[in-house]
C-alpha cells in the first residue's frame, strides 16, 4: 500500500464527505466562533475506563472512522499499530479538520482518545459512538479550546 504498511495497519479509504478542493476557491476561515470566542478548534481528551475491544486494530479503525463521520469530519487516512497479538493499539485517523488518536491498554481496560476538530465539526457527537464501540464503564472527559484568538 505505502511505506507505512510494514509498521502497522494503514487505511487510505477517504470518508464519504470528502470532496476535492479547488485552489481557485476563496479560502474559508475554519476557526470556530462560539460563546463570544474565536478559536481554532475543540480538543476533547477522553479516557475510557472498563473498556472492551481494545486489542483489535480493525475494530478500532472502524469505530474511529464512524466517530469522525458522525462528527461531520472528513477522513484523509488512518494508521494503527498493534503491539503484539495480545497487546494494545496506538493509532490515528487523520482528518481534514485535524485528527482522532487512540492509545489502548487492554491489560487495564483503558483507552485514551484525543478528538481534535476545527470548522463545523462537533467532536462531542463522537462520544456516543465511542461508548457503543468500547462499552466503557466510565468516561472521563476534558475539553480544551485550541488556538483562542485574543
Amino acid at each position: 500500500m505505502n511505506a507505512l504498511s510494514p509498521l502497522g495497519m494503514v487505511s487510505e479509504v477517504p470518508s464519504k464527505n470528502q470532496t476535492p478542493s479547488d485552489c481557485a476557491e476563496v479560502q474559508k476561515d475554519y476557526f470556530v466562533e462560539k460563546d463570544g470566542m474565536k478559536f481554532a478548534g475543540t480538543h476533547l481528551l477522553v479516557d475510557l475506563w472498563g473498556a472492551t475491544n481494545l486489542c483489535d486494530p480493525e475494530h478500532i479503525d472502524r469505530a474511529l472512522r464512524e466517530a469522525a463521520e458522525t462528527a461531520g469530519a472528513t477522513i484523509l487516512h488512518s494508521h494503527f499499530h498493534h503491539f503484539s497479538p495480545n497487546g494494545g493499539v496506538s493509532g490515528v485517523v487523520v482528518l481534514a479538520e485535524s485528527h482522532i488518536s487512540i492509545h489502548t491498554w487492554p491489560e487495564r481496560d483503558f483507552a485514551a482518545v484525543d478528538l481534535f476538530m476545527c470548522g463545523a465539526c462537533d467532536p462531542h457527537m463522537s462520544i456516543p459512538v465511542l461508548k457503543e464501540a468500547f462499552k466503557p464503564s466510565s468516561v472521563v472527559l476534558d475539553e480544551q479550546r485550541r488556538g483562542i484568538v485574543r
